[in-house]
């Protein structure tokens, strides 16, 4: 009898202990998701909760990733689990990670709801805003027991961006098209976090009442909105043949002005700290804008 007490006082302790150090946080699903311990085995099924987690302090805990983890450097020596719109299940649970950290609307939801169904914690992610890229941080941290690391990142981030918006925000408009994709031609609206960067330089979306979060478009619909500036990303890093398709346009403001730029995609389009270095960059080309047209 003493010693099942002792071992029901023992259970109630480590329960006790537990409880009081729960780490619990709110998912971009609205969902509490509570760990006992901080998370020692992570699985990141997005380019972009890679780099967020690891930005929040806690890449030696990654175990798992998917294909395009490329940032920073040493996530590529990590094991990929496929790509983030199929995951290799078999291989993600033979890595037994202790949280799981997936993506609201590019994951396959069914494939989540399996890794849960196997009691795996799920935190799923969507920043849409600036500020949702700094807190999803300030979460990540809180979960990996990495806050000191993730607090400053994520400060570092909200000062930057305020920074920027003191500094352009303000300025003289630039009607702006950005394209986030050639085939079909697409662009973003005032709601997507690529368009509030626009505006927060100062530019305005030329396709920023539309709709849809990324509409899609034509050539037309293009040359009728007459942008003064069109910024795309491309294909890669150093690819910026997105912008030689608008030079047999010679008509189009931004052309005549010779303000086709190119922003690599991977510091605008995705929702990590890298944005900050990428909106400086698309400040800076709108800037350019400003500048010719005082010079014409």
């Amino acid at each position: 009898m003493r010693g099942a007490l002792g071992l029901a006082f023992s259970l109630m302790t480590i329960q006790a202990q537990g409880h009081d150090h729960s780490r619990c946080v709110v998912d971009d699903r609205d969902r509490e998701v509570c760990l006992h311990n901080a998370a020692r085995r992570i699985a990141t099924l997005s380019p972009g909760a890679t780099e967020l987690t690891y930005a929040a302090g806690a890449g030696d805990q990654v175990v798992a990733v998917v294909s395009y983890s490329d940032y920073p450097p040493e996530a590529k020596e990590v094991a990929s689990v496929g790509s983030h719109t199929r995951i290799d299940l078999e291989a993600l649970v033979g890595l037994a990670p202790d949280l799981v950290i997936g993506w609201v609307t590019g994951n396959p939801a069914e494939q989540l709801e399996t890794l849960e169904a196997l009691g795996m914690p799920v935190f799923y992610i969507e920043p849409r805003t600036v500020e949702d890229v700094a807190y999803t941080i300030e979460r990540l941290a809180r979960l990996a027991g990495t806050e000191p690391a993730g607090q400053r990142v994520a400060e570092s981030f909200r000062t930057g961006m305020a920074d920027l918006a003191s500094r352009y925000g303000e300025r003289a408009p630039v009607r702006t098209f950005y394209q986030v994709w050639d085939e079909p031609l697409m662009s973003v609206n005032n709601d997507h976090l690529i368009g509030q960067v626009v505006q927060l330089c100062g530019g305005v979306n030329v396709f920023g009442d539309q709709r849809r979060l990324v509409p899609r478009l034509d050539d037309e619909a293009v040359l009728a909105a007459n942008p003064e500036a069109i910024i795309a990303g491309g294909m890669g890093e150093e690819n910026r043949h997105w912008l030689t398709h608008w030079e047999q346009y010679s008509n189009l403001t931004a052309v005549a002005a010779e303000s086709l730029y190119f922003v690599p995609p991977s510091l605008i389009q995705r929702p990590t700290p890298r944005l900050l270095e990428g909106a400086q960059i698309l400040c800076d080309k709108l800037e350019q804008s400003r500048q010719k047209r005082r010079a014409s």
